[in-house]
Parts: structure tokens; C-alpha cells; sequence
């Protein structure tokens, strides 16, 4: 990956509070699949560091492009991400086709609600 991407990455994966909870969010939004595969490399690190079973994970895809590649990542990073995981939801613009989701939901063996707006995910999570 050339230095920029790494640039333009940083503060992609941060907590935020949202009605008083702490939820990470991974801002994916217009990544192409180079920029996705590099966040979801970027993820367990940030997940692992939490106690088990605490982590409400916000994955906001709007915009974003997926590749098989970029998919690959993503399925390897939710399975790290199980174990410190109490409920994740992800933001799609129906640019993730079926089959790709489906693999990550099976591989990873984890429920991911589907939304279509930020707020509407988030409030999901905090309920």
C-alpha cells in the first residue's frame, strides 16, 4: 500500500459516544477494496484490546467498493472480532452483493444486522 493510503486511513477506526455508550465505528464510507482490505487488517487490533464480550462495532460500508480480496480481509477480522464483540451492525447502500455478505456471515459465524442509515445502526446498538 503506498504511504498516502495509510494517511488517508488514520481516524477511519475510532470510538465515539453515542447516547452515552462507546461504540467503535470503522468509517468505510467511498473506500475502494484496497482501503477496505487495510481497515479490516486494522480492526482486531483495536477490538482485542477490549474485555470480552463488551465491543459495539459500527461498520459503516456506504460508498464503499468490495473486491473477493477486500471480502477475505473482512471475514478474517470479524472472526477475531467474535469473542470481544456484544453486538455489531453495519451500514450498506446495497454495494456488498448477497453471496460476498453471506460468506462473511458464514465464515465468521456471526449475526449482522443490515441498515441503512448511520443513526438507524446506532441506534440499534445502544438499544
Amino acid at each position: 500500500m503506498p504511504g498516502g493510503d495509510k494517511v488517508q486511513m488514520a481516524g477511519r477506526i475510532r470510538f465515539i459516544t453515542y447516547r452515552d455508550k462507546r461504540v467503535l465505528l470503522a468509517d468505510c464510507t467511498g473506500c475502494s477494496p484496497e482501503q477496505l482490505a487495510l481497515l479490516a487488517d486494522e480492526m482486531p487490533r483495536w477490538v482485542t484490546r477490549e474485555p470480552t464480550g463488551s465491543v459495539l462495532i459500527l461498520g459503516d460500508f456506504s460508498g464503499a467498493e468490495f473486491s473477493k480480496d477486500s471480502v477475505e480481509h473482512i471475514k478474517i477480522a470479524a472472526v477475531f472480532d467474535r469473542a470481544h464483540l456484544r453486538r455489531a451492525a453495519w451500514v450498506l447502500t446495497e454495494n456488498l452483493p448477497k453471496a460476498l455478505f453471506d460468506s462473511i456471515r458464514t465464515f465468521s459465524q456471526r449475526d449482522i444486522p443490515i441498515f441503512k442509515t448511520r443513526d438507524e445502526a446506532l441506534d440499534y446498538l445502544v438499544s
